[in-house]
């Protein structure tokens, strides 16, 4: 073959690919970019997903399912790359899925966290109530690092609590905070005028000290949520009322000492959980799975730009802090917001 006709050929060749890429680029944009491509990679809808961690019978399984970080409800901020941090609105999702899900047998709740809010922690230790008293569904948690403060508040009302030796727990009790920089401003010359409606309105407020009749008002508030919190350590872990408030005066224990004062049963990581639920329910042959939070192309391309750079989560973040900042809540939680 001449080398005019290896030309022709070549040059056919590259007509040829090109048409190719023409016509894919028109499909794709002549009307809607996102369903084209979502065609293309028959990608699934928005939402929960499901991922098996050990094969076995799907007729009967094991759910395990995670707390890790502060819990609060953030309104579900993602990115990209995922959910930033806990997500309580899918965690609560998870829990009604297992309870209208009857192949799931039990349930290995993973905590990682320092605690969070009021009434976030006492949401989820409701409906771990209801999933096991509606669905007769046994909860066994496996604490990580950390299960401190409304860590502990969720992990309470399950059967049975496996931790480690260096695990911090305990931290039982309510903690409201608020910074006054009244002084410091009024040493550089700034002046706050608010304008109210009652003498309490602005109760906690930054800008000055907080009178006797306010604290006794918050106090008041703070010692009612302590008290649900010793309530629920005591019908949780078959204690008495004085041997829960002997060591809920908010100090942090390891492992060993939780043990000791009867805030959780026994040493063991996540493989060990789970065994230990095979072995008490007779699931030796169960599947285990999680569940996962799934995004389509659309949610995807749907994003702003400075989403895909995490700019939006960012500002969102950022914006949720100094709210956060100026409207002190309750708060079962060890260490700084």
């Amino acid at each position: 073959m001449n080398t005019k006709r290896w030309i022709a050929l070549g040059a056919a060749a590259l007509l040829f690919s090109m048409s190719i890429i023409i016509n894919i680029a028109s499909f794709a944009f002549s009307n809607d970019l996102t369903e084209n491509f979502e065609k293309m990679l028959s990608l699934p809808e928005s939402g929960y997903a499901e991922t098996v961690l050990e094969d076995g019978d799907s007729s009967k399984r094991i759910a395990v399912l995670t707390v890790d970080g502060v819990i609060q409800n953030t309104g579900g901020a993602t990115s990209l790359f995922g959910a930033v941090g806990y997500n309580h609105q899918f965690f609560m999702d998870q829990l009604e899925m297992i309870k209208v899900d009857d192949s799931i047998r039990a349930v290995v709740l993973q905590v990682n966290s320092p605690g969070g809010g009021v009434v976030e922690s006492a949401q989820i230790y409701n409906k771990i109530q209801e999933v096991q008293e509606e669905v007769g569904v046994p909860f066994y948690v496996s604490m990580g690092s950390m299960a401190a403060s409304g860590g502990y508040y969720i992990a309470a009302p399950a059967e049975k609590i496996f931790l480690n030796k260096e695990t911090l727990t305990g931290s039982i009790g309510v903690i409201m905070e608020s910074v006054n920089y009244g002084k410091l401003a009024e040493k550089y010359g700034v002046d706050f005028v608010t304008i109210k409606t009652g003498p309490y309105k602005d109760i906690m407020s930054p800008t000055r000290d907080m009178t006797k009749d306010e604290r006794a008002m918050l106090q008041e508030m703070i010692d009612e949520s302590y008290e649900s919190f010793v309530d629920i350590i005591e019908e949780g872990r078959g204690m008495t009322e004085a041997e829960v408030k002997a060591v809920a005066d908010g100090r942090i224990m390891n492992g060993r000492q939780a043990i000791e004062a009867g805030l959780a049963d026994e040493y063991g990581y996540l493989e060990d959980v789970i065994a230990a639920v095979r072995e008490d329910f007779n699931l030796a042959d169960a599947e285990v799975m999680e569940y996962d939070y799934t995004q389509n192309f659309s949610s995807l391309f749907s994003m702003k730009t400075q989403s895909l750079f995490g700019g939006d989560v960012e500002s969102q973040l950022i914006g949720r802090l100094l709210s956060d900042y100026n409207a002190p809540r309750m708060m079962y939680l060890y260490g700084e917001k």
